[in-house]
C-alpha cells in the first residue's frame, strides 16, 4: 500500500471511531424521509376477498409497506455510514446459472433461485436483480433479500423466483467480447429480460437494483417507458449523479476502493480481453492496469468510457461525458411503472439524491438518516445483526407481485426466434442460451473488496 493509501486508511479509522463515539452518545433514531408525489398514480389492487379496487400508490405504500416508515437504528458499533458500508455478513445460497450470449458476442450469467423451482407455478412473480459495481449474486446485500423472497410461503417466505443478472466478467462470468459494462449501459439487462420473459411469459417481472445496478435499472425503466418488461422497480443506494460521487476526502477514499476493484476485474479477465487485439479496447487495457493510486474517474477515463458499452453510445471523449450520459437523476420523470428508491443520508459514496422524484406520480423516494452504502444493519433478536432494509423491500415486492393488478397480455415488443437467437420485433440484437451453466453456490469470489463498490 502506498504512503497516501496508509494515510487514507488511518484517517478513515479515526474518522469512524469519532463518528461512532458521538453517535453512541446520542443514538436516537430518526424517521425515514419519504417523498410522495402531489398527484400520485392510481393502481388497480386485488383485495383479500378477490375484488378489485383502485387506490393511490401513496396510500398503498403507507398501508402495505409499513416497515418503510419504521425508524432505522444502527448498533452503537456500526453507528457511522462508513462502518455500515464496510460491514458484511456472509451466508450460503444455491442458484441455477444460465449462461446467455448476446448477438454482439458478450456473455452474461443469469443465476436463478431457488435452484430447483420446478414446483412453482409458471405465473410466480420473479425478482430480477442487478448487482453493484463489481459484485454478483454472492453479495450479502443480494442474498439478504433473495433468501427470504425465494423461501416457500409455508416456511415464512414470499415463495417467489429470483434471477440475478451477473454483468460481464463478474462472479465468474467469462468475457467473450471487447465490451464490459457500466452504470449507464442497459443493453444487457434488456437482453436478459428477453430471455426471462420468453421462459416465463406469464410471470410478472419485478426489478431490484443495488448501487450501480440501481442506476442501470432506473435508466432501463426510463428508456423503455410503457414498453418496460419489468412491472415495477426498486432501486437501493442508486448513485444518481455520477459526476458528484468523487467529491471530498472521504469520497476519494471510496473512489480509490472502487477503482481498485475495477482494475482487479480487468486483471482477472485479462485472458478474455486479450483475445481481441484489433479492438479499440486493446490499447486501453495496459493503461488501466498500470494505474497507480487511481480514483474512480481515473479508471473511467482510462477504460470505462471506451469499454463500458456498445456503439453508438460508446466510446466517449472523456469520463465526464460518460457521467453526464450515464447518470439517472435526470430521467426519473420518464418511468412508467411503480418505482421505489431508498437511499441513506450518510452514504459516503452517493452525494446527491433527487428527492423530488421528478414530479412523477409513480415514484416514491425514501431517505433514511443513516445506513451507509448498502448497509442498513441493525440489532436483531438474540444479539444478531440483520438489515433493516429487508422488511420494506419484501413488503414492496409482495405488493407489486401479488396485490397490484398488472395488465394482462404481453409486455414490450413481440419476441421471436431467428437463427437460434431470441429477438424483439423492430429492434436489433438478440440472445441465446449457451453451455457453461449449472448449479452454483453464491459465495465469495476471489478479488472482491468492499461490498457494493
Amino acid at each position: 500500500m502506498s504512503l497516501s493509501g496508509v494515510f487514507d486508511a488511518v484517517f478513515l479509522v479515526f474518522f469512524n471511531f469519532m463518528g461512532s463515539f458521538f453517535s453512541a452518545i446520542s443514538r436516537e433514531s430518526k424517521p425515514t424521509l419519504i417523498h410522495f408525489a402531489d398527484k400520485p398514480a392510481l393502481l388497480k389492487v386485488r383485495q383479500s376477498d378477490g375484488s378489485i379496487s383502485t387506490e393511490s400508490l401513496n396510500h398503498l405504500v403507507e398501508t402495505r409497506c409499513s416497515s418503510l416508515h419504521s425508524k432505522f437504528k444502527s448498533p452503537w458499533w456500526l453507528s457511522s455510514g462508513h462502518l455500515q458500508t464496510i460491514f458484511c455478513v456472509v451466508g450460503g445460497f444455491l442458484e441455477n446459472r444460465h449462461m446467455i450470449q448476446v448477438e454482439e458476442g458478450g456473455t452474461i450469467g443469469l443465476d436463478f433461485a431457488p435452484a430447483d423451482s420446478s414446483k412453482l407455478k409458471d405465473d410466480t412473480p420473479i425478482i430480477v436483480v442487478l448487482h453493484g459495481l463489481t459484485g454478483g449474486s454472492y453479495e450479502s446485500y443480494v442474498r439478504s433479500i433473495l433468501v427470504p423472497a425465494t423461501t416457500p410461503v409455508e416456511e415464512g417466505g414470499l415463495g417467489y423466483r429470483a434471477v440475478v443478472v451477473n454483468f460481464r466478467g463478474c462472479a465468474g462470468v467469462p468475457v467473450t467480447s471487447p465490451i464490459l459494462y457500466s452504470a449507464g449501459h442497459t443493453g444487457d439487462i434488456r437482453q436478459a429480460l428477453i430471455y426471462i420473459a420468453q421462459k416465463y411469459p406469464r410471470a410478472p417481472l419485478l426489478g431490484l437494483g443495488f448501487s450501480l445496478g440501481a442506476n442501470v435499472l432506473t435508466r432501463y425503466l426510463a428508456e423503455e417507458g410503457e414498453q418496460s418488461r419489468l412491472r415495477s422497480g426498486c432501486a437501493l443506494a442508486c448513485p444518481w449523479d455520477l459526476a458528484k460521487n468523487n467529491d471530498g476526502f472521504i469520497g476519494r477514499f471510496y473512489s480509490k476502493a472502487m477503482a481498485t476493484n475495477l482494475i482487479n476485474l480487468v486483471r482477472r479477465n485479462l485472458d478474455g480481453l486479450s483475445k481481441f487485439p484489433d479492438a479499440l479496447i486493446a490499447k486501453y487495457i495496459p493503461i488501466a492496469l498500470n494505474l497507480k493510486g487511481a480514483l474512480l474517474d481515473d479508471f473511467d477515463n482510462a477504460f470505462t468510457r471506451i469499454a463500458g458499452g456498445t456503439p453508438p453510445d460508446f466510446p466517449f471523449d472523456s469520463a465526464m461525458d460518460y457521467y453526464r450520459w450515464g447518470s439517472s437523476h435526470n430521467v426519473v420523470s420518464k418511468i412508467r411503472v411503480p418505482y421505489l428508491a431508498v437511499n441513506s443520508a450518510d452514504d459516503p459514496v452517493v452525494r446527491h439524491v433527487p428527492m423530488d422524484g421528478g414530479g412523477n406520480g409513480l415514484v416514491i423516494m425514501a431517505l433514511t438518516a443513516s445506513g451507509g452504502h448498502l448497509g442498513w444493519f441493525q440489532e436483531a433478536p438474540g444479539g444478531k445483526t440483520d438489515r433493516w432494509i429487508k422488511a420494506p423491500i419484501l413488503e414492496w415486492m409482495s405488493l407489486m407481485g401479488e396485490s397490484v393488478v398488472h395488465s394482462t397480455g404481453p409486455v414490450g415488443p413481440r419476441i421471436y426466434s431467428e437463427g437460434g437467437y431470441f429477438k424483439e420485433e423492430g429492434r436489433e440484437g438478440g440472445c441465446k442460451e449457451i453451455e457453461g451453466g449449472g448449479i452454483v453456490e453464491a459465495s465469495s469470489w476471489e478479488g472482491v473488496n468492499l461490498q457494493g463498490l
